[in-house]
């Protein structure tokens, strides 16, 4: 029998299913990625047409009649953050696991929203997570005319799952650390101004603060990055440095580590000490041994994609799902 089909079109599920000698429906199932019903031997004569034709699948076909296209897009501002790596190595992972595939989409700001909404540029997929926060809820739906849009940003509301990290534990023992330690004056290293979860972050330093007698005597507004923490080391840790620096990121208190790598001698900080936050993999390292606030990746990102796997499982208004933080004590502080 001819396996070969015209050289100007691509193998189709029909070409596959007249060489395997199939109905076209067995010949969809035997390739489907979900447990369908038909016979092993069926199957492997679909499979074996399907090799010999180099057929693939139209996924875009396939969502027509199925809904499903086995993608998943992670909405983002930027990566330039040490701890996006940590988290999406983790998110990827498990996302695949479950069948499906990642596409990462970069906004960068308001604006690019607007235009995606604006060109009706969308991508069809069965799922959206948020982690920028230039997008809310109702937006992203739109964007990709789903229903199914897992809030990490702070910008939900009742029709959307949201899964949080509860920052207030760790960010009190971190405070109260500093506080048994005599600390009386504070410095704060900030991120991004438009993020509503870096708004709530502050606002529970503030609280722990206060509590504990400690006077903040200066912020400094940094991104996340490196690049924003080295460069806050030379406004905070002059003459008149306060006696702790917290840091929401631990990629910012790196680069005020290694500008004064003098003032940690054996890791030790006789002048001030310094906290980071998101207990980055490379804070267990000797280079970065900075005391931070981290949680449970591998549970965060359990309950995300357990969104995915089961979206009936949301009920809209429910609660947002939340991850405690915990500190952890390094040679920092």
């Amino acid at each position: 029998m001819k396996l070969s089909t015209s050289r100007d079109a691509a193998p189709t599920i029909a070409d596959v299913a007249r060489v395997a000698g199939v109905s076209r429906a067995v010949a969809s199932r035997a390739l489907s990625a979900e447990p369908r019903p038909v016979s092993d031997e069926k199957r492997e004569r679909v499979i074996e047409a399907a090799t010999a034709l180099g057929y693939k699948p139209n996924l875009l076909a396939r969502s027509l009649t199925t809904k499903t296209v086995n993608l998943v897009a992670v909405v983002v501002n930027h990566i330039h953050d040490l701890s996006d790596l940590d988290l999406f190595d983790r998110l990827i992972d498990q996302i695949q696991a479950i069948g499906k595939q990642v596409i990462l989409i970069r906004i960068g700001s308001v604006a690019r929203v607007e235009e995606f909404l604006r060109n009706g540029v969308a991508y069809h997929v069965d799922a959206a997570l948020v982690f920028s926060d230039f997008a809310d809820a109702a937006t992203v739906r739109r964007m990709f005319r789903s229903d199914l849009v897992v809030m990490l940003n702070g910008l939900h509301d009742q029709l959307a799952p949201v899964v949080m990290p509860d920052e207030a534990i760790g960010i009190e023992d971190a405070v109260a650390d500093a506080a048994r330690k005599r600390v009386k004056t504070a410095g704060l290293v900030t991120g991004r101004a438009s993020s509503p979860v870096e708004h709530a972050r502050i606002g529970l330093y503030r609280q722990a603060f206060a509590k504990h007698r400690i006077e903040l005597v200066r912020t400094v507004q940094g991104d996340y990055s490196y690049a924003s923490g080295h460069a806050a080391a030379s406004i905070l840790t002059g003459d008149d440095c306060p006696d702790a620096i917290f840091c929401t990121s631990d990629a910012m208190a790196m680069g005020i580590l290694d500008v004064c790598r003098s003032d940690f001698p054996g890791d030790k900080p006789p002048r001030f000490r310094l906290y980071g936050f998101d207990n980055l993999s490379l804070t267990d390292f000797d280079a970065y041994p900075i005391s931070s606030i981290g949680y449970d990746k591998s549970d965060y990102v359990r309950h995300i994609v357990a969104f995915i796997a089961n979206p009936e499982g949301f009920e809209p208004g429910q609660p947002p799902i939340t991850v405690p933080t915990r500190f952890v004590l390094r040679a920092t502080s």
